[in-house]
């Protein structure tokens, strides 16, 4: 066991004021548009790394690099890296047309006073397929405003709907899944299978609150627009391999391959315009990777420190028992998220660390790899300056309307559910199902 080191932990902190002082600085101080995604994620990493190299002097710069190295060339980040890069290639061959099929061929079977229902039920289809809740709020956001328009449906529940949806985690290529399966040393479909029980029921209880504000309407009506189901089919590729437990990369080049095919034979796409959207794609994952690696040798620094066994010693000093630490394991990916608003870092951040509670109590990696997902879900759908509020706010502003996140947050039930529903499933549910 290495010695306690609080002092071990002080790259974390570097990393946090520089990130979090600055987002706040530039969005709420200086008002820039979307200013905490303004702020250089790596240079702060960046900066948390050199105030690592800095601290204990007996250990020579070599030699911390030689620790550092070691921590990057883990065979999960390299796996993790791999995964990334072969996301975003799918979701930019497949693009955006397809996320809009879904949700208009069902806008034109359903009934407008079903609606918002049905912008929930695509939101989780599209977040579940395409791996992004970003993405999803994107591209379905913009239909949630013109349902609003057409049906008469309060906008702010039409978007929160929108953002539940998109924070439905139950994908197979979503990067807080990699992130969260690869640093627990989990299989997809084991951690699908424990985030079933949890992600499900919440999204269910949500579908039912939804509609009890829906039957209380009198609106009438459909909401029309072209679609090309054909285009689906890839998402639902990836769908049935991942949960039919096919390894990942191989669900991954089905689809890459069956979307190619398809928006080529439609005539969708040229091949000149797939490859560079294969290629945007690759690159959109790009700050992603980096961050993987820049957190992985920062953390490798921190544990030779002795800086997570001081924190393991905290945690467990906090919280007691098996129930306990799985609470304590939510909270600390929560709180690593509301300090990044990015819950894919927290995860990465959060995971060696979780990884050492799992041994200490007794909790399995499915589980942990669960906890990590879910818990980092519930914190970024509602913290008012998450990157999923501000796009959701910013797409809504565009067409023309006045939002608030505090207008979105009452409605936004999903991710009170899900945290409710994480709560029953620590608490009452057997640890060891």
């Amino acid at each position: 066991m290495k010695k306690l080191n609080y002092i071990a932990l002080l790259p974390i902190g570097v990393f946090l004021v520089l990130y979090l002082g600055l987002g706040i600085l530039f969005e709420y101080v200086m008002e820039i548009p979307m200013g905490f995604y303004n702020v250089p994620i790596v240079v702060a990493f960046l900066a948390a790394i050199l105030t690592a190299c800095l601290q204990n002097p007996k250990l020579h710069f070599d030699q911390k690099l030689e620790v550092m190295a070691q921590g990057v060339g883990d065979k999960n980040i390299i796996t993790m890296l791999l995964i990334f890069l072969s996301a975003g290639s799918f979701v930019g061959i497949v693009g955006r047309s397809s996320a809009e099929s879904v949700a208009y061929f069902m806008l034109n079977l359903i009934p407008a006073k079903f609606a918002v229902a049905v912008l929930f039920i695509v939101a989780c289809f599209v977040s579940t397929a395409m791996g992004t809740s970003v993405g999803t709020i994107t591209l379905i956001t913009p239909i949630a405003a013109a349902v609003s328009e057409a049906s008469g449906f309060n906008m702010a529940l039409c978007v929160a709907s929108v953002m539940g949806g998109a924070m439905f985690n139950l994908s197979f290529i979503s990067d807080t899944t990699i992130a969260a399966c690869n640093g627990q040393d989990c299989a997809m479909r084991d951690k699908f299978r424990e985030n079933f029980w949890i992600a499900f029921p919440a999204a269910v209880v949500t579908l039912v609150i939804i509609l009890i504000l829906s039957f209380g309407t009198d609106i009438s009506g459909r909401v029309t627009h072209e679609y090309n189901l054909v285009q689906v089919i890839p998402y639902v590729f990836v769908l049935i391999g991942g949960i039919a437990g096919i390894n990942v990369f191989v669900v991954l080049l089905i689809g890459i391959v069956t979307g190619t095919f398809i928006m080529l034979v439609t005539g969708h796409i040229g091949v000149f315009e797939l490859i560079t959207s294969m290629g945007s794609g690759v690159s959109g994952m790009f700050e992603t990777c980096m961050v993987a690696i820049l957190v992985s040798a920062m953390c490798a620094l921190i544990r030779e420190y002795g800086g997570f066994t001081a924190l393991l010693g905290w945690v467990k000093r906090t919280f007691k028992g098996k129930k306990g630490g799985q609470l304590g394991m939510g909270l600390l990916v929560g709180a690593m998220d509301i300090a990044t608003a990015n819950n894919t870092v927290a995860i990465v951040m959060a995971n060696p660390i979780a990884k050492e509670m799992s041994a200490d109590y007794g909790i399995s990696n499915r589980k942990a790899a669960s906890l990590l997902d879910t818990f980092s879900c519930v914190f970024q759908g509602i913290i008012p300056y998450g990157a999923q509020m501000l796009v959701a706010i910013s797409a809504v502003n565009e067409l023309g309307y006045e939002m608030s996140a505090f207008q979105i947050l009452p409605v936004l039930f999903y991710p009170m559910m899900l945290l409710i529903s994480s709560l029953i499933w620590i608490f009452i549910i057997p640890a060891d199902r």
